[in-house]
């Protein structure tokens, strides 16, 4: 529960501080101006890559954007409030800590017959998230995601037969799938901005692109995964572990 809290305010914080920076960028001309102006050269350098005159571009995209960024007034206070904040909770943790207690949960059944089910993962605005470290029961996957990174981690559950899927929609950041090596997957994924990197297949550059893969064994496999991801600006990486 205090963990969850944890979460939900530092959740809260970082929504309020994209709002504070969008508000600040809306009244000052002069930082749209150089946001745009990096984001061109970002676009530029993807466009080139693997070429030097790519790198180049990117380095100076990303320089130019990470340092209008920081010098930026509420950036700068939030970042404070955030440590301050953080400081305080590493605090509490040291002087109450916190009690962890196995919970054993039961599906619920309805009248009518119907079986909720508790999501591996949940909807969020921002921060990381990912499936457990130790063996956990598979449930199909279905998420939308703001700002921040996914990762999912199929060598701890067992799939049933057949297709199981799992789709992820979010606006900026890093998807992560860590496949077993026999199991065969299909990948559908869309991107305005980003790089992909599906199994033996990598495309640094992805601009408004819908790529499509899927393993040879896929169609005959009796345990296989569908994964199909969209987001705005992002990775996405699929691989064998």
């Amino acid at each position: 529960m205090w963990k969850n809290r944890h979460i939900d305010t530092v959740n809260g914080l970082l929504i309020i501080g994209v709002i504070l920076i969008l508000l600040e960028v809306s009244l000052n001309g002069g930082l749209l101006f150089l946001l745009i102006l990096s984001g061109a050269f970002v676009y530029m350098g993807r466009k080139r890559l693997p070429r030097t005159s790519g790198k180049v571009f990117l380095g100076f995209g990303i320089f130019f954007f990470l340092t209008t960024v920081m010098n930026m007034v509420v950036v700068k206070f939030f970042l404070l409030v955030l440590l301050v904040y953080l400081g305080f909770q590493f605090y509490q943790s040291k002087q109450k800590p916190k009690k962890v207690r196995p919970v054993l949960e039961r599906p619920s059944v309805s009248e009518e017959g119907m079986v909720h089910q508790k999501p591996l993962l949940q909807n969020k605005w921002s921060g990381r998230q990912k499936t457990h470290d130790h063996v956990y029961e598979w449930n199909d996957i279905n998420i939308q995601a703001g700002f921040g990174e996914t990762i999912i981690d199929l060598s701890y559950t067992v799939l049933p037969k057949g297709e199981s899927v799992i789709m992820i929609r979010n606006f900026v950041g890093k998807v992560q799938i860590l496949i077993p090596y026999e199991l065969e997957v299909n990948i559908q994924h869309s991107a305005m901005i980003g790089s992909a990197k599906l199994l033996q297949y990598e495309e640094p550059g992805v601009f408004n692109q819908v790529l499509s893969y899927k393993t040879n064994g896929y169609d005959d496999a009796t345990e296989k995964v569908k994964l199909v991801t969209s987001m705005f600006a992002g990775d996405l990486e699929v691989k064998r572990v």
